[in-house]
């Protein structure tokens, strides 16, 4: 009977709230309020220093990306929920980022490297200027064969 006891007990949970009416809304928020703060854990989430990510124990790897990308980087990862760390490589001209990341996102950072390598070559590709493209216009209206002129007529002349 004891050994019941102590299960119940360690299951048990108390939650005190302060109330002037205690409705079944007050203790259902109390109760989920409760369940968020039990469930979220401490391990931070998205974007952190390279010591709180290497405090959480997985492993840690890690890539380059230049200077011009890493805002379009910082977007995908966040949809992805990959847990990374920034740190900027001045030694090269223009500056890379090193990004670290958990060995254990490796999926999750694979899936979201497709995606961000397709935005980057989106906005690379090469553009045409709008000046480009009235001269091609231009040399396109200058090959066409002129429409013969409409003959005006007088009001004095008729057709028969």
């Amino acid at each position: 009977m004891t050994q019941v006891q102590d299960h119940a007990n360690e299951r048990s949970v108390a939650i005190s709230v302060k109330a002037t009416k205690m409705t079944a809304r007050l203790l259902a928020q109390a109760m989920q309020a409760f369940i968020r703060k039990a469930r979220s854990p401490t391990e931070k989430h998205g974007k952190q220093s390279i010591k709180s990510l290497t405090k959480q124990g997985a492993s840690i790897d890690n890539i380059e990306i230049s200077d011009d990308d890493i805002g379009s980087f910082k977007k995908t990862a966040r949809k992805y929920n990959i847990d990374f760390a920034l740190k900027k490589d001045s030694s090269a001209d223009p500056p890379n980022w090193i990004v670290f990341f958990k060995a254990k996102d490796s999926k999750a950072l694979e899936s979201a490297f497709k995606e961000y390598s397709k935005e980057v070559l989106k906005y690379k590709a090469p553009k045409t200027t709008m000046t480009a493209e009235i001269e091609r216009f231009k040399e396109i209206a200058d090959g066409l064969t002129p429409a013969p002129p409409v003959k005006a007529r007088n009001k004095e002349e008729k057709e028969l």
